[in-house]
């Protein structure tokens, strides 16, 4: 590819030139600093000017810790999406700031990525959007590459990281303290405390499954006053992989739902109707009692953005009077 050996030309010129061959350092405080992700360490000369995402899952946890973002890598445009493919309940706040299309629909473009002339690139370790496989050779061009998890973590931990990555520290501490301001607000509005509740992906991408009680949108959740019940003992061996969801069959839709007050999971109203004329949950206390409420269609992974928006679902179901 003559663009990127062009690229490495220049990267090595630049740093021969730079500073009588000597590396170049912030004048910034706090800088080179080092730090630890999800596949080592990362050491950073300077505060990052120019980031891109290559994980549309963190974007918005970037967004909402006000990082310098010029672009991100954009999924395959769906219900869950505006037109260009970004999250939409982040898009909006993303299309204000200017950031623009990384690459489209996932298919990782090095080249796309080197001619934004980043100074530092967010990866993730698992997922569609992982680009794990190419870390190694953004490297070699002089691009540092940070790696996240956002599988096995809250938004709040990530922002924490990408914090001191980005040098925003105050500026993450501040979302996190806006959005439990937040949630605090919203638990005071609804009637939820002491009501135990299932939250359930039900028929998504043809599976079913009842969330984790340690998973972010339980603990989200649970903020606000509810006691979320996970799958009951009996049927966990029969869990089909480990995530913050357990899976089941369709067939054990009833067993598993062990609540009276069910919330559903990357879902709308008409997710609900669908729900209650579901065959196997005919005599289900959840459906009899009509207590089945969605989080709204991008519940499907908590960010701040996506957050606030499962507050401002519940709260429209279960404000105090």
């Amino acid at each position: 590819m003559p663009f990127i050996k062009l690229f490495i030309a220049i990267i090595t010129l630049a740093a021969a030139l730079s500073g009588n061959g000597q590396p170049a350092r912030s004048q910034d405080a706090g800088w080179p600093r080092t730090i630890r992700h999800a596949t080592g360490e990362l050491t950073l000369a300077a505060k990052p000017r120019r980031i891109v995402s290559t994980t549309p899952s963190v974007t918005g946890i970037l967004l909402a810790i006000e990082a310098p973002l010029i672009a991100s890598t954009a999924t395959t445009p769906s219900a869950l999406t505006d037109g260009k493919g970004f999250f939409s309940q982040w898009a909006g706040d993303a299309d204000r700031r200017g950031v623009k299309v990384l690459y489209p629909n996932l298919k990782f473009d090095i080249e796309a990525v080197l001619g934004w002339k980043p100074d530092l690139v967010i990866a993730s370790t698992t997922g569609a959007d992982s680009i794990l496989q190419h870390r190694a050779e953004l490297e070699a061009l002089g691009i540092p590459t940070l790696v996240v998890d956002y599988s096995s973590r809250s938004w709040q931990e990530l922002a924490t990281e990408l914090g001191r990555a980005a040098g925003l520290e105050r500026e993450a501490a501040a979302a996190i303290e806006r959005f439990d301001a937040d949630l605090a607000a919203a638990a005071n509005a609804i009637a939820g405390k002491g009501q135990r509740a299932s939250i359930v992906g039900y028929n998504i991408a043809g599976s079913y499954s009842v969330a984790r009680t340690a998973s972010p949108v339980a603990k989200l959740v649970s903020g606000l006053g509810f006691e979320i019940v996970g799958l009951p003992p009996e049927l966990k061996p029969n869990s089909a992989r480990p995530s913050d969801f357990e899976f089941f069959s369709r067939e054990n839709l009833s067993a598993a739902i062990t609540t009276d007050t069910v919330f559903l999971l990357r879902a709308t109203q008409k997710d609900v109707e669908a729900f209650l004329v579901e065959p196997v949950l005919a005599n289900h206390p959840a459906v009899t009692g009509k207590r089945v409420y969605p989080l709204g269609l991008t519940s499907f992974r908590i960010d701040p953005y996506s957050g606030r928006q499962i507050l401002e679902q519940l709260h429209e179901s279960f404000a105090r009077p």
